[in-house]
């Protein structure tokens, strides 16, 4: 009961601010299935990344990084998160060429991108979900993910 309370306090707050509310339950559901079947392999099942995800492994790669709040995933857009979780992603700092996140664009529906982004916004802090709506503002998902 006071879960529900504090969702609807959020939803609230983000209607009268004139910001988005978070998703609906039924699409953080969905986002938390796609989660736990694409993402949790290589993120952990509770999004605490891979061990040592800070340091390049032996191949001079950086494993795969937590995307609850002791990562770095809500630092940026929604377009831009969309676009690494279609396209896929390469660390710059990675001494391979590689692609160290495969694309999911083949695998992934745009909805079901979205909802698996929307679900990581539930693993952050209330400020981090703030620093990202705005940075989200000049670069929001794309039209195919509306």
């Amino acid at each position: 009961m006071r879960s529900l309370l504090a969702l609807a306090l959020i939803l609230g707050t983000a209607a009268r601010a004139g910001e988005s509310p978070l998703a609906s339950t039924q699409e953080l559901d969905a986002g938390r299935r796609v989660y736990q079947t694409q993402c949790a392999s290589c993120h952990g099942s509770r999004a605490e990344g891979a061990p040592n995800w800070q340091r390049p492994d032996e191949h001079g790669e950086m494993p795969a990084p937590p995307h609850d709040r002791e990562g770095h995933t809500w630092k940026h857009a929604d377009g831009m998160l969309y676009r690494i979780v279609r396209d896929g992603w390469r660390d710059p700092f990675n001494k391979t060429q590689r692609l160290t996140m495969p694309a999911f664009g083949r695998t992934l529906a745009p909805a079901e991108i979205r909802a698996v982004i929307d679900y990581l916004k539930t693993l952050w802090t209330p400020e981090q979900r703030r620093f990202q709506e705005a940075e989200s503002r000049g670069e929001p998902y794309p039209s195919e993910a509306r």
